[in-house]
């Protein structure tokens, strides 16, 4: 199965967490809002100007901006 990043999801497309770049209170932050290895995301939609995209992990909806 081949590997992606989540920027690379489109709207209504889903996969499983397999790794979390980062370190330190980025990776921290991250592991709170509920993305941790073995999780199912999906992509749920962008914001009409592409920043920021919302997503549904473990029940929730949550919304990341891109960097």
């Amino acid at each position: 199965m081949p590997f992606t990043t989540l920027d690379k999801l489109v709207p209504g497309e889903s996969g499983k967490i397999v790794k979390i770049s980062g370190s330190g209170a980025i990776r921290r932050r991250l592991v709170d809002m509920g993305l941790t290895t073995g999780a199912v995301i999906e992509m749920v939609k962008l914001s009409p100007l592409g920043d920021p995209v919302e997503y549904r992990v473990k029940g929730y909806h949550l919304s990341l901006g891109r960097v």
